[in-house]
């Protein structure tokens, strides 16, 4: 069994942490570098690790040092377009922490990172204390997160049944936590 270490990114865990969020949107995705939807992967440093109310986590396989999997936390909500409106209301920038980039390399999963990680930024929610709502989306193709996310949290909206034309295909998710 590999040894994983799970802590706040440093400066220095930055390059191998883009290269497993780049790898999974080119992988996983299909969708490849989307630069409105991506910038954070670019510039995790402005994104996670400036700003006091956000973070990103990663797992670093203690065998090798490298980074095998990630996970981050902001106070934006989702956005409207593309999201619905009434969940941007519902989820409003500010009282909400939302989860992204929750990756973790094919080679390091089934082994409990992503749970791992996000039960740290649910932590990091709490201790902020702001937070009203843990919000996140995902694509149901995504391997593994569907039923990583119907484990933890409940779905709010499933756009492939309640948009029209079955919007961008995206599950909307509210994770419960307590203060």
């Amino acid at each position: 069994m590999l040894d994983y270490c799970i802590r706040t990114a440093m400066p220095a865990d930055l390059g191998g942490a883009r290269a497993v969020m780049l790898d999974t949107v080119y992988r996983d995705f299909g969708t490849g570098y989307v630069p409105h939807w991506h910038d954070d992967i670019v510039d995790p440093q402005s994104f996670y690790l400036t700003p006091p109310r956000h973070t990103l986590l990663v797992a670093v396989d203690e065998t090798d040092g490298r980074v095998a999997a990630t996970a981050a936390l902001d106070a934006r909500g989702p956005a409207h377009p593309p999201n619905p409106r009434w969940l941007a209301k519902r989820y409003p920038s500010g009282a909400t922490a939302q989860l992204r980039r929750v990756y973790v390399r094919p080679e390091h999963r089934r082994r409990g990172l992503a749970r791992r990680l996000v039960d740290g930024l649910l932590d990091f929610a709490r201790a902020d204390g702001g937070y009203r709502a843990v919000y996140l989306h995902t694509y149901p193709h995504s391997p593994g997160a569907l039923g990583l996310w119907q484990a933890l949290g409940e779905v709010v909206c499933d756009e492939r049944e309640e948009v029209p034309g079955g919007g961008s295909g995206v599950v909307h998710f509210e994770i419960p936590f307590t203060k």
